[in-house]
């Protein structure tokens, strides 16, 4: 059988400033939101931009970099995999989310370019 592969590979730009959650054994987590803008044009040529918007996940080291470097509004490129959750909503159906645990992640000022990368 072939092996497939989890990837993901975005880059667009922070929804938020990073929730940070400390676990009682002292282990990190950060969540933040990423949102990648998409143009095309429509039946009548117009240009639109659709907007997507997908959670991200880092662990460890990782959040020592976005923490000093990723704010809302600021351009990041991720590479990771896709994770889903399930469970069980209020009425009993069952439910998924989809997150992106994030391997590798790069920086992009606005006038320089990449400002710094971690890569695991």
């Amino acid at each position: 059988m072939e092996n497939v592969r989890n990837s993901v590979r975005l880059t667009g730009f922070a929804g938020s400033d990073p929730v940070i959650i400390t676990f009682e054994n002292q282990r990190r987590m950060a969540r933040v939101s990423i949102a990648v803008n998409e143009f095309y044009q429509n039946n009548s040529g117009e240009l639109v931009n659709q907007t997507q918007w997908f959670s991200l996940i880092f662990w460890n080291k990782k959040i020592e970099l976005i923490e000093k470097t990723i704010k809302k509004g600021s351009r990041f490129s991720i590479e990771g995999k896709l994770n889903s959750q399930r469970y069980t909503d209020k009425k009993g159906e069952p439910r998924y989310t989809f997150e992106i645990v994030v391997n590798a992640v790069a920086i992009i000022n606005k006038d320089d370019g990449v400002l710094c990368v971690e890569i695991p």
